[in-house]
C-alpha cells in the first residue's frame, strides 16, 4: 500500500482525520477545509498517487498528511488503511467517508455485478472502515466523530440512480443506527446529504445550457452548490460546538428536496 507522509511529528498533538475518496471534488474540499481547520490529516485514494496535488497545495501546508491506498471492496485494503493510519498519527478524532462509487443505469439493464459494486463501496465497504476505526478508538479509551457523505439520491426517486440511491439511503439509515448504539462511547455519528455540487466533474456533466438550466430551476436558491460548503459543514460537524449533534442528516441542497 502506498504511504506518503509530509512534515509532522510522529505523533501528532493536532486533531486527527481521515477523510476517504479525497482525490478528487468534495473529497478535496473537505481536506483543504479541515487542514485550514487545524487538524493533521491522513487522505485516502483508490491510487494514492492520485492525492500528490492536494496534499502539494498551500492550504495544506502547515499539516502533516498521510496518503493511502484504499478499495472499499477489499477487506485487506480496508484493514491496511487504518492500520496505516494509527500507527502514523497514533489516534484518530474525525473519519469523512466520503469515498463511493456511482452509477447512472436504468433498473432494467442493472446487472448484478453493477449492483454489488455500487452496494459493496458505498454501503459495506463504508461500514467495515467506520467499525475498523471506531474499534481501534474505543479500544484506546477515546472518542471520534464519524461524518457520512450521504446524498439528496438517498432522499428522493430520482431516475437511472437506483443502486446509488439505495446505498446513500442505506448510509443515512446506518447514520442513525450507529449515533444511537454508539451515543454511551461517547461517538456521534451524523451525515450530510448534498445536492447538486459544483464539482469539475458535475460541471462537465452541466455543458449542456438547457440541462444546466433546468436543473438550476430545480434549486429554490437559483444555483448549485459549492464544494467549499460542504467542507465547511464538515468542519462544524467535527467541531466542540456540533458535540450535542448525533444521528442527524444535513441536507445542504439549495431547498431542492424541501419543494
Amino acid at each position: 500500500m502506498a504511504q506518503t507522509t509530509t512534515t509532522g511529528d510522529a505523533v501528532s498533538r493536532r486533531p486527527i482525520a481521515l477523510v476517504t475518496g479525497a482525490a478528487t471534488g468534495i473529497g478535496t474540499a473537505v481536506a483543504h477545509a479541515l487542514a485550514q481547520a487545524g487538524y493533521d490529516l491522513a487522505l485516502s485514494a483508490r491510487d494514492a498517487r492520485r492525492l500528490e496535488p492536494v496534499v502539494s497545495h498551500s492550504d495544506l501546508s502547515g499539516c502533516a498528511t498521510l496518503s493511502l491506498d484504499l478499495d472499499l471492496t477489499d477487506p485487506g485494503s480496508v484493514a491496511a488503511a487504518v492500520e496505516a493510519t494509527f500507527e502514523r498519527f497514533g489516534r484518530l478524532d474525525v473519519l469523512v467517508n466520503n469515498a463511493g462509487a456511482t452509477l447512472r443505469k436504468a433498473a432494467l439493464e442493472m446487472t448484478e455485478g453493477e449492483w454489488d459494486e455500487v452496494l459493496d463501496a458505498n454501503l459495506k465497504g463504508t461500514f467495515f472502515l467506520t467499525q475498523e476505526v471506531v474499534r481501534r478508538v474505543v479500544g484506546a479509551g477515546e472518542r471520534c466523530r464519524i461524518i457520512n457523505l450521504a446524498s439528496t439520491h438517498g432522499l428522493v426517486g430520482f431516475p437511472n440512480r437506483l443502486a446509488y440511491g439505495v446505498s446513500k439511503a442505506g448510509l443515512a439509515q446506518m447514520t442513525r443506527a450507529l449515533a444511537i448504539e454508539w451515543a454511551p462511547l461517547g461517538i456521534t455519528v451524523n451525515a450530510i446529504a448534498p445536492g447538486t455540487i459544483a464539482t469539475a466533474s458535475r460541471l462537465t456533466q452541466l455543458e449542456d445550457p438547457q440541462v444546466r438550466s433546468t436543473m438550476i430551476d430545480r434549486i429554490p436558491l437559483g444555483r448549485f452548490g459549492m464544494p467549499e460548503e460542504i467542507g465547511a459543514a464538515v468542519v462544524y460537524l467535527a467541531s466542540p460546538g456540533a458535540g450535542f449533534v448525533t444521528g442527524h442528516v444535513l441536507v445542504i441542497d439549495g431547498g431542492a428536496t424541501a419543494v
